[in-house]
């Protein structure tokens, strides 16, 4: 009985070991701690990470599964590199998940979207006050707030899921780039639109603004990112 118990208890503490290597290679990965091109063996990463290398190895394989990491056999896990190619793919999905996404929120009864049309306003002043104070790191949080608060508000979980994957795979490029940028303000201009045509109930509208101001970023991102010459990121 004793073995029986300390085995359950054993399962019971390895789901959180995996999911905290989990949480701290992802975070690891996308401040580029880890950096792209990054290879080391999982009893290296754990090391680094101060936790056990089964952990790490577990949460690898579903890292690999998102496409952060890539584990090649007998040479360790490999922080994967994006493309301006890569870039402009997820963006092709992000275009076309989003705009469903705000057009299934502007579906929604009038009380939900009218709270979710609050969520999303708050986080565009947040943008505003922090492109005032010239606090790009903040505009950036605000930012991913705001899209994060549209995607969850579709109420589809399987969009949410797409969409977490390929907000981990963007988000370095997103931060690098996100000094150079110059549309910031009409960033925040768009989302007054997304959140104006929710407000009103109105999925066609939503839907032509979200993907609107998606293919407006594409536009400027991927241009950018070749004329830096930015090969892998």
């Amino acid at each position: 009985m004793a073995r029986t118990a300390s085995a359950a208890a054993t399962s019971d503490r390895r789901p959180s070991l995996v999911d905290d290597a989990y949480a701290a290679m992802k975070e690891a990965i996308r401040e580029s701690t880890f950096a792209p091109g990054y290879q080391a063996s999982a009893q290296e990463i754990a090391l680094r990470l101060g936790m056990s290398r089964t952990p790490v190895h577990e949460a690898s394989l579903k890292l690999q599964e998102e496409g952060l990491v890539r584990i090649v056999p007998k040479r360790g896990i490999v922080i994967c590199a994006l493309a301006p190619d890569d870039i402009r793919e997820i963006y092709d999905v992000i275009v076309a998940i989003e705009g469903r996404a705000a057009e299934l929120v502007a579906a929604l009864p009038a009380a939900d979207r009218e709270a979710i049309a609050d969520a999303l306003a708050a986080s565009t002043a947040d943008m505003e006050t922090a492109f005032a104070a010239g606090d790009l790191t903040a505009w950036g949080q605000a930012d991913a707030a705001f899209h994060r608060v549209l995607i969850e508000g579709a109420r589809n979980g399987r969009i949410t899921r797409i969409v977490q994957t390929i907000n981990d795979q963007m988000h370095r490029a997103r931060m690098l780039t996100l000094r150079l940028r110059g549309e910031l303000p009409q960033s925040i201009a768009d989302h007054g639109l997304i959140v104006g045509a929710i407000r009103t109930g109105d999925p066609a509208a939503a839907h032509a603004a979200a993907r609107s101001h998606r293919l407006r970023t594409q536009r400027e991102l991927i241009p950018l990112l070749e004329k830096l010459g930015l090969k892998h990121l």
